[in-house]
């Protein structure tokens, strides 16, 4: 029993680390090449920085959506479906 709760939260935890994964890529990326052209250019605004990090990770948000409900679906039906 302990042990396939434990298996259900490992997957759990996986699958949103997958799910989240491109996502928090994109806006490290983002982040890192803002902050790589503030430095610069002198300009140390944090809406600068913010705005296209967010921008970036909405776009992806939504490009991506359908994938990360289709892999969140796929852990609920196999846990579901139990056994």
């Amino acid at each position: 029993m302990t042990d396939g709760l434990v298996e259900l939260v490992r997957q759990a935890l996986l699958a949103g680390l997958v799910v989240a994964a491109p996502v928090l890529v994109a806006g490290f990326i983002v982040g890192t090449l803002t902050g790589l052209v503030q430095a610069a250019t002198g300009v140390h605004e944090q809406i600068v920085g913010l705005v296209p990090r967010l921008a970036v990770m909405a776009v992806v948000l939504i490009s991506s959506l359908p994938w990360m409900v289709e892999r969140l679906t796929e852990l609920f039906r196999a846990t579901a479906s139990g056994p």
